[in-house]
């Protein structure tokens, strides 16, 4: 018998949306190159789309699907403190978008 899917609440919401957020994708893309040592000219702006966003918070959280961020204590602490180190960032550095 299958286990009944996760269903997505308040927390899969929001990280759905922060998956859609063009700031959050830039942060991404900043994070990548200062974490690897890259210029800009090797990881441009605009190289994380939503699902490069997505991808990427499935695997800093550990799980398969953001719905889970609603039935996991640590995947959902997780995912609190990748949002309020970018809405530090945000606020750092002025990005509005």
């Amino acid at each position: 018998m299958c286990a009944e899917p996760f269903k997505g609440g308040k927390l899969a919401r929001q990280a759905a949306m922060l998956c859609q957020d063009r700031a959050f994708q830039s942060y991404l893309d900043k994070r990548r190159r200062y974490k690897q040592g890259l210029t800009e000219a090797q990881l441009p702006d605009g190289t994380h789309n939503a699902d490069d966003a997505r991808d990427w918070l499935c695997a800093a959280c550990q799980i398969q699907s953001r719905a889970e961020l609603d039935h996991d204590s640590t995947a959902a602490a997780t995912f609190r403190r990748i949002r309020q180190r970018f809405m530090k960032w945000k606020q750092l550095t002025g990005n509005k978008s």
